[in-house]
């Protein structure tokens, strides 16, 4: 998914949750976008723990030959 997925996810979540005011039978928009505003945070979560794994740019550890 990635952060921008994440972002974008958060953002709708948050306009169906605080913005919108119609009702709609048979759906609760405010539980959707809370759902949303959730699986975009457990995104991000996700993301920046893959990316801290990943090493690209974190501590690296060279492996030296005695002399």
């Amino acid at each position: 998914m990635g952060i921008s997925g994440s972002l974008i996810l958060i953002a709708v979540g948050a306009v169906l949750r605080f913005a919108i005011t119609a009702d709609v039978q048979g759906v609760n928009l405010d539980t959707i976008g809370v759902i949303l505003m959730i699986v975009g945070a457990v995104g991000i979560v996700l993301s920046l723990v893959f990316w801290g794994s990943w090493g690209g740019f974190g501590r690296r550890e060279v492996a030296r030959e005695p002399r």
